[in-house]
């Protein structure tokens, strides 16, 4: 079945470049026609033996026109809708209703099939790929129904014949929906790909260009007084601002359930707090990373309350745990102020943090020495994050 361009006059039409869904199509023509092969030869050997054998040529004749025609109209996308769909399941109807009076009673008990054999499981076949297993048991139950109406004896082969129809339909319905997911993934794929090259032409431009002017002159103003010096401040604190814009990672979404973790920290990331990840997606469940970039907001909050506003994240991506460190260069917790914080009603670090990363069956550590600043580890094991979110519950 040839795939047609569309040549902007009202053409034909074409799948997409890299459509997993045009090979289906494709193989249900050849089956049509290999199915009208089959019957063809059938008819051949017994034309002389049916009832009606000018009806028979006649169901024949029409039956090759609709294989022909229904291969040309479904190989252009726009005609693959419910007029084309209902027409054909119509015409393999009246087919199936046909076929056993033109074969007669005497020659199907004899065991000779009638002419709808095999080739009625065309519609079947296009109403699974154009709408999954929903469509594929809706037309397998019509035309098994209409097959086993038609006939006069319902014997073991018809109701296998009908059967094996409703099968047809739920497993290439079936795999066209995994065609359609394996479809999607692969175009998020290709975006994110083409998203990642051009941030990093970008950054490389700004690395060339921006940045080696906003350090000369923080470096050149480090020294002077007044306006100068400022604007040699500033000058430092936007270097630092692009540096983090153009190393964190682009949001990805990986579909509805799933993010990347890299995505929700970066927006933390400042002239005063340094955010290293991972160069590759840090894939959580949007629940999870939600909970886990909500912890890490509450400790940089805490940063700049008393950390002296200079913070550092460093996110560690293992199999079986993520890990995400929070670090400042402040005066540190003296020993027993969080316990007198609990005391005092003062929950933040308890319920904003501890409380949120044991919820998803993670731990926290701190760890604070006076004078030498203070460190919150939180840790997130895969094992007991289940898709929606939540923790899993603990044998």
């Amino acid at each position: 079945m040839a795939q047609w361009s569309d040549d902007g006059r009202g053409g034909r039409r074409r799948d997409p470049p890299g459509s997993l869904q045009a090979p289906l199509w494709r193989a249900i023509a050849v089956y049509r026609f290999a199915a009208l092969t089959y019957v063809t030869v059938l008819a051949v050997r017994n034309l002389s033996d049916y009832a009606f054998p000018v009806a028979g040529g006649v169901v024949l004749l029409a039956m090759t026109s609709w294989t022909v025609y229904s291969g040309y109209a479904y190989a252009d996308p726009s005609w693959r809708r419910w007029p084309l769909l209902l027409a054909d399941l119509a015409v393999t109807l009246a087919v199936i209703l046909a076929a056993p009076r033109v074969v007669g009673p005497k020659m199907l008990d004899a065991g000779v099939p009638p002419l709808s054999v095999a080739w009625l499981a065309g519609p079947v076949l296009a109403w699974a790929v154009s709408g999954g297993r929903r469509r594929g048991v809706v037309a397998a139950l019509i035309l098994g129904a209409a097959d086993l109406a038609a006939r006069e004896r319902v014997g073991q082969s018809s109701l296998t014949g009908a059967a094996l129809m409703l099968l047809a339909g739920i497993a290439v319905g079936h795999v066209v929906r995994l065609a359609v997911i394996a479809e999607e993934r692969l175009q998020q794929a290709v975006e994110l790909e083409a998203a990642t090259r051009e941030r990093e032409r970008l950054a490389r431009g700004i690395h060339d260009s921006v940045l080696q002017v906003l350090a000369l002159v923080q470096r050149r103003g480090a020294h002077l007084d007044g306006e100068a010096g400022e604007l040699a401040r500033l000058a430092g604190e936007q270097e630092a601002a692009l540096r983090s814009l153009i190393a964190t990672a682009a949001p990805v979404e990986l579909d509805r359930k799933e993010i990347d973790l890299r995505s929700l920290l970066g927006g933390y990331a400042s002239p005063v707090v340094s955010i290293a990840a991972p160069a590759t997606p840090v894939v959580l469940p949007a629940g999870v990373a939600g909970e886990v970039a909500a912890a890490v907001g509450a400790a940089l909050d805490n940063v700049a309350r008393h950390g002296g506003g200079r913070g550092w994240v460093l996110v560690e991506d293992d199999v079986a745990e993520v890990t995400v460190s929070v670090r400042d260069d402040g005066p540190g917790i003296p020993p027993g102020r969080l316990g007198e914080a609990v005391g005092q009603g003062r929950l933040g670090v308890v319920q904003s943090i501890k409380g949120r990363i044991s919820e998803l069956g993670g731990t926290v550590r701190i760890s604070s020495m006076p004078g030498e600043g203070t460190e919150v580890e939180l840790r997130v094991p895969r094992s007991r994050v289940t898709p929606d979110g939540t923790a899993a519950p603990v044998d």
